[in-house]
């Protein structure tokens, strides 16, 4: 049992590893913009100049400077359905891009 725990284990780390050092490499931001201007920007603040957005929602911006942001985290959180966020259909690609979109906010 625990050797099966611990292969499960090592192939969990080694898909979250590749998935983040392949998404890091092909993430495009720009895209991650216009992605989060079409289906984020009803909730949340996604760009310098909104006038628009639900109160309780955090901006992007506010979420790429939290000291525990990673793209990567964030990416897999977009793919989970989640209970207050509408699920929508991201691609992995298309989640890497918005988390890179957000990432670049981090100033």
């Amino acid at each position: 049992m625990h050797q099966h725990l611990r292969r499960f284990r090592l192939l969990l780390a080694a898909a979250i590893s590749s998935f983040g050092m392949s998404s890091a490499l092909a993430a495009d931001a720009d895209h991650g913009a216009d992605l989060a201007k079409r289906w984020c920007a009803s909730c949340h603040v996604v760009a310098t100049g909104q006038t628009q957005a639900s109160a309780d929602v955090p901006s992007f911006a506010s979420v790429a400077r939290r000291p525990d942001f990673s793209p990567e985290r964030l990416a897999f959180f977009l793919l989970d359905p989640h209970p207050k966020m509408p699920n929508f259909p991201l691609s992995r690609t298309e989640a890497g891009d918005i988390a890179a979109y957000i990432g670049s906010l981090r100033r």
